[in-house]
């Protein structure tokens, strides 16, 4: 792997023209977590068990910035530094990537719902027609990361302040109390975990309190993307048909370790920070309790929650007889949408993750194109999520759940990477906190006790 070279460290510009990547990470968990599994579990269990997606977003926040702590001073995605510290596990995350986001269970859920809004067609069938949808629209924008960031700006600025609206109008005092309540443990005649839940739905909802798996780590090319730091001096992935080709190289460029340079990356950090910290955490907790509180205060106890996402057409169908029946329908609508924009993200990180470790498994072939692999990537998985459907595999909560509870153990090993990665390379004036590397080491636990739990309990050990 070529060492670093020294490049100018710019001033970061006014906080504004910062905002981005985060809506993107946002949007990757919007249709896994907040939309579907943790609401399905209030709908069934009540708001005692909110309290895991507050702290499942809380550490994924934690786990971000450490990510982009790695790309913010080196100029190089996260998978460069690991990749520094171990030739070979590239080869890990190819199939840790591509095995659990093989399950496409986020456009599934999608597609259900568009059925029940059109009342025409299967689910495979709406799937299909929206994964090639996708595909062209990654395809066609002449810049990649432009089209992604201002399709979740738009769903995000429009729906998640509608679904606020329902829930604040029809969610009673007594509802409010559950949410206090649950959020730090205490349900309905339980605390925490009540009787004959599901610790693998439970898993999978924790794992997706924002976007989960291998999906944080994409974080680590957005930065390079919106330039942020050393990400200047790091060429971009352009549309095949429309876009300028750029450099690609994935080796970057890091500064001169000197007072002012210290100063300026100082400012660069503090200011992501809260970008993160607002966009990420603050609206993505905010929407998993609001998307949580609706669920509970339309379908708790109905017995048709406990089959699949039949949750999210009761709530629509109730949200229509205490308003008007068109905010039933443009409920489902919202979520069909937000569920298609969050599909779209996770097959442009995916693509992006398995590109970039392609690239350096072969980085002595300088002339490979980071374009073209990423578009061979990008209609391989959806050739791939077609071949699942014609299989017969369309039960979007299942799909859901089996990509949640691999995710979680490949985050288990990426936390503990990035951890290694920027407590070795980076320099001591960067390097993160004793409170950082806290919040880390917790994560680390949280994932890989409950990914060793799924296990056991698979072989009958517990």
């Amino acid at each position: 792997m070529d060492k670093l070279e020294r490049n100018t460290l710019d001033n970061p510009p006014a906080f504004k023209k910062l905002l981005g990547p985060s809506f993107i990470l946002l949007g990757l968990g919007l249709g896994s977590g907040e939309l579907i599994l943790w609401p399905f579990l209030t709908s069934n269990y009540g708001l005692g068990i909110i309290w895991g997606a507050v702290i499942g977003i809380t550490l994924q926040f934690f786990i971000n910035m450490e990510i982009s702590r790695y790309s913010l001073v080196n100029g190089e995605s996260i998978f460069v530094g690991y990749a520094r510290k171990l030739k070979y596990l590239p080869v890990w995350f190819l199939l840790s990537t591509f095995l659990p986001w093989i399950w496409p269970g986020i456009i599934a859920s999608s597609a259900k719902v568009i059925v029940t809004v059109l009342n025409t067609g299967t689910v495979a069938q709406v799937a299909i027609i929206e994964l090639i949808a996708i595909g062209l629209l990654l395809s066609l924008g002449p810049s990649l990361y432009k089209t992604v960031e201002k399709f979740q700006k738009i769903l995000i600025g429009f729906g998640v302040p509608t679904i606020a609206l329902f829930a604040l109008y029809l969610a009673s005092s007594t509802d409010f109390l559950s949410l206090a309540k649950g959020i730090v443990g205490v349900g309905n005649n339980y605390m925490f975990l009540p009787e004959g839940i599901s610790i693998a739905t439970f898993l999978a909802a924790f794992a997706y309190s924002g976007a989960g798996g291998n999906l944080n780590l994409a974080q680590s090319f957005y930065i390079k993307e919106k330039e942020y730091g050393m990400g200047k001096y790091s060429g971009k992935i352009s549309s095949l048909i429309t876009g300028k080709s750029q450099g690609s190289s994935i080796t970057g460029s890091t500064y001169e370790d000197t007072p002012e340079n210290r100063l300026k990356m100082k400012e660069w950090w503090n200011k992501i920070n809260v970008e993160h910290l607002v966009v990420f955490w603050f609206t993505g907790a905010i929407t998993i309790l609001l998307l949580a509180l609706l669920a509970y205060s339309t379908t708790y106890g109905l017995k048709s929650n406990i089959t699949g996402i039949n949750f999210v057409i009761s709530e629509a169908a109730v949200i229509g007889s205490r308003t008007f029946e068109f905010f039933g329908f443009l409920f489902l609508i919202l979520v069909g949408l937000m569920l298609f924009g969050t599909q779209l993200t996770v097959l442009d990180a995916t693509s992006r993750i398995l590109t970039e470790n392609v690239l350096i498994l072969k980085s002595r072939l300088k002339t490979l194109s980071a374009s073209k692999m990423y578009y061979l990537f990008l209609w391989f998985q959806i050739v791939s999520g077609i071949t699942v459907f014609m299989l017969g595999f369309t039960e979007p909560l299942q799909l859901l759940i089996i990509s949640a509870v691999l995710n979680a153990f490949a985050m288990f090993v990426h936390v503990s990477l990035t951890l290694w990665v920027n407590t070795t390379l980076l320099n001591k004036s960067i390097m993160p906190s004793m409170f950082r590397i806290s919040m880390l080491v917790l994560a680390i636990c949280f994932y890989g006790g409950f990914s060793l739990y799924i296990l056991l309990n698979y072989l009958k050990i517990v």
